[in-house]
C-alpha cells in the first residue's frame, strides 16, 4: 500500500482484500500503538472525545473539537483515520462545512448519521431519525463537498432501534443509491439481521463491535464471511484505559505508593521508544551540526 496514495484510497485498498479490524483510538498516542501493532486503519469515536472531556454523547462537542483532535491523530500516524461526524453539525451546509475541515485534517473517511438533535449514543432510546429524504441530501452534500474522490463518506442510520430492521434496510438502499461509499446500520440486534442487512444491501458495510450495548459481539472472522468489510471497535481501549486508571488510582489511595504496580506499567524506554525520542535528538543533532554548542 503506497503512502503515496491518498488517506482515502489507502482505507479503500484496506479493505479489498479482507476484512479489517478498526480500533477506537483516543489519543494520538494509542493511533501510534495501533500503527506499530499491525492495523490497517483507526477511528475517532465522537462518544469516546465527548467522555474524554466528560461529557455525555449528546451532541454536546463541537465541529472544532472533532477537527482539532482528528488532526492530532493523522498527524501522529500513517494509518488511515475514520471520523465520526455525528450528524455533520448542522444541515447540509454545515454538512459541506464539516466535510471539508475534516478532509483538511487529513482525515480518510467520515461517518453521518440519521439523527435529529439532540443526538444519542446509538444503542441507546430516546432517538428521533431525520426522514430518510433529508439524510440523502446530506449525503449528497458530503460528496460534492470532498475535494479526494475516495475520501470515504459512510451514512450511519439508526432507524433499528426506533423503527425496526425493514426501515434500516429501506434507508440503508436509499443511502447507497445516493452515493455513499459505506453503510453503517447501528445498533442492529442478532447475528441473523447482521446476515439478513448484507442480504439486501450491495456494497461495503461497517458492522460496529461496541461492548455492552444492543449488538452481540461477533468474531470478525464470521462477519468477514457475511460480507462486512469493516468492524469497528470503538471504545474497547478507551473503556479498558479508564479501568485500569480507576485501578491505579484505588491503589495510590489505598496503599501510599504505586510500588506493585511497576511490573504493569509502560516504562520510561517504552514510552519513549514509541514517542521516537530518539528520534527527535538524533534530528536536533543534525541541524546544531557536530560542533555545536549544544554537545
Amino acid at each position: 500500500m503506497s503512502n503515496l496514495a491518498s488517506p482515502g484510497l489507502r482505507l479503500r485498498q484496506a479493505w479489498e482484500s479482507s476484512a479489517i479490524a478498526i480500533p477506537g483510538v483516543f489519543c494520538p498516542l494509542v493511533a501510534k500503538m495501533a500503527e506499530r501493532m499491525g492495523f490497517h486503519a483507526v477511528y475517532l469515536s465522537g462518544g469516546g472525545l465527548s467522555a474524554s472531556l466528560g461529557l455525555p454523547d449528546i451532541g454536546l462537542i463541537t465541529l472544532s473539537e472533532v477537527v482539532q483532535q482528528a488532526q492530532a491523530i493523522c498527524q501522529a500516524t500513517s494509518l488511515p483515520l475514520i471520523c465520526d461526524a455525528d450528524t455533520g453539525f448542522g444541515s447540509t451546509v454545515n454538512v459541506e462545512r464539516t466535510v471539508r475541515l475534516l478532509e483538511a485534517a487529513g482525515v480518510a473517511g467520515l461517518h453521518l448519521e440519521d439523527q435529529e438533535l439532540p443526538k444519542r449514543c446509538g444503542h441507546l432510546s430516546g432517538k428521533t431519525l431525520l426522514s430518510a429524504e433529508e439524510m440523502v441530501t446530506k449525503i449528497r452534500a458530503a460528496i460534492a463537498a470532498r475535494r479526494d474522490p475516495n475520501l470515504v463518506i459512510i451514512a450511519r442510520t439508526d432507524a433499528r432501534g426506533v423503527s425496526g430492521l425493514e426501515e434500516t434496510i429501506r434507508r440503508a438502499q436509499l443511502y447507497k443509491q445516493a452515493g455513499a461509499d459505506v453503510i453503517f446500520p447501528e445498533a442492529l440486534e442478532s447475528a441473523e439481521e447482521f446476515a439478513r442487512l448484507r442480504q439486501e444491501v450491495d456494497g461495503p458495510l461497517l458492522a460496529n463491535m461496541t461492548e455492552f450495548g444492543r449488538s452481540p459481539l461477533l468474531n470478525r472472522t464470521e462477519l468477514e464471511q457475511m460480507g462486512y468489510r469493516l468492524i469497528l471497535y470503538p471504545l474497547t481501549a478507551f473503556r479498558m484505559a479508564l479501568r485500569a486508571a480507576e485501578i491505579t488510582l484505588r491503589h495510590l489511595q489505598t496503599h501510599g505508593h504505586q510500588c506493585e504496580l511497576l511490573p504493569q506499567m509502560y516504562t520510561r524506554a517504552e514510552l519513549y521508544d514509541l514517542l521516537d525520542y530518539t528520534g527527535y535528538e538524533e534530528r536536533d543533532r543534525q541541524y546544531f551540526g557536530p560542533t555545536s554548542f549544544r554537545e
